[in-house]
């Protein structure tokens, strides 16, 4: 994987956001967004996949976080690659942690593919993180939970999904908040209008004052 982009905190830093993007895409396209956004105390870590063959794409390469086989909910999964991507993203988390940052001060956040490896990832880590910001995606291995979880059941997690997405459905995310809701005590879901497979100003601010939300609760100062 090559180096994610980092945008460090404008004043001493208490807390890290670290964000997934979705697939074909790179860290780089969302590192401005999330940055003005986020409290000046958290630094953003916006890692870009490494590139591989995507089934679903006629094995082109591309940067993907696992293969993906279908979009039917279903259908097989890349288990070992997801796993394998979720033992990278844990790896980030304990570095943050290493330097200082406690788990609960730590956002894990993605986009589509990255989303849904955000989730997997916060739901299999052995301590509660500050919460999870999923857009545009699903619950990857669905079947395996509630078994799979190692967290705790307090982690918020705020799921946002647009009801126009040609690309992730809309009922993707329904299916996959409902699931989620089953074991999960704090879990939010929005829909916005008329929003396709991408994200808007509307649910950016949503993000912005839920990632603040959490901080606040979770204030180490």
């Amino acid at each position: 994987m090559s180096a994610p982009v980092i945008v460090e905190a404008t004043v001493k830093q208490t807390a890290t956001l670290i964000f997934m993007h979705g697939l074909g895409d790179t860290g780089h396209s969302w590192s401005s967004a999330l940055a003005a956004i986020r409290p000046p105390f958290m630094k953003i870590i916006c890692p870009t996949a490494p590139t591989q063959p995507v089934s679903l794409n006629a094995g082109f390469r591309m940067p993907s976080w696992f293969d993906l086989m279908t979009l039917d909910i279903g259908g097989p999964e890349d288990e070992p690659g997801i796993k394998s991507a979720r033992d990278s993203v844990h790896g980030m988390i304990e570095k943050e942690i290493s330097a200082g940052i406690p788990a609960d001060r730590i956002v894990l956040g993605g986009f589509s593919q990255g989303g849904a490896l955000a989730l997997y990832s916060a739901l299999t880590y052995n301590q509660s993180l500050a919460g999870v910001v999923a857009l545009s995606c699903w619950l990857p291995l669905h079947k395996q939970f509630p078994g799979a979880k190692v967290t705790g059941e307090d982690v918020p997690i705020f799921q946002a999904h647009g009801d126009y997405d040609p690309v992730v459905p809309y009922k993707f995310g329904q299916l996959s908040a409902s699931l989620l809701k089953s074991f999960m005590k704090n879990v939010t879901f929005k829909t916005y209008n008329g929003l396709s497979h991408s994200s808007s100003e509307d649910e950016m601010d949503d993000v912005k004052d839920i990632i603040s939300k959490w901080q606040q609760k979770n204030n180490h100062l």
